[in-house]
């Protein structure tokens, strides 16, 4: 495969082209991927009382469901979401994984993760003193693609 990169200063937007023989998982793979990291600087509207912020989504710690509401966790503080996990999934950049079946954490935040063998891990966050917990059933996958993302890969 190859890679070329082509700059030019009078676009008004950046873009990406993809040309390839025949569609495979590869390639779709790598346009969502592309698609998701396009949306990274957006901000998503959440609400706290009779408040609407539009927060950044990198600074979203995690997101998790507690009854019928979702709440969005940042460093200091947690905001209601309008979202399903599904619709979020979807939204949200590379960065974000699933972590449980209610929860989904920025991966980019992550300081630690402490095993339990019997019961849900702990996702610890950096700069923070908020925790996630990451079910026995996503430990595995989670814990890859950390490391994957802290080297680079």
């Amino acid at each position: 495969m190859k890679v070329k990169i082509e700059i030019e200063e009078g676009l008004t937007e950046d873009e990406v082209i993809i040309r390839c023989r025949r569609l495979s998982d590869t390639i779709v793979s790598l346009q969502n991927y592309i698609s998701k990291q396009g949306n990274a600087r957006r901000c998503l509207s959440l609400r706290n009382a009779e408040t609407e912020f539009f927060i950044p989504m990198e600074d979203i710690y995690f997101f998790e469901t507690e009854g019928r509401q979702m709440r969005a966790h940042t460093a200091d503080r947690i905001f209601f979401c309008g979202y399903r996990l599904y619709e979020l999934e979807e939204l949200l950049p590379g960065s974000f994984m699933r972590i449980s079946k209610s929860s989904i954490a920025n991966l980019d935040l992550v300081y630690s993760v402490t095993r339990n063998l019997t019961a849900s891990s702990v996702m610890e966050f950096a700069g923070s003193s908020k925790k996630a917990m990451v079910s026995r059933a996503y430990f595995k996958a989670v814990t890859e693609r950390l490391k994957d993302r802290k080297l680079g890969v």
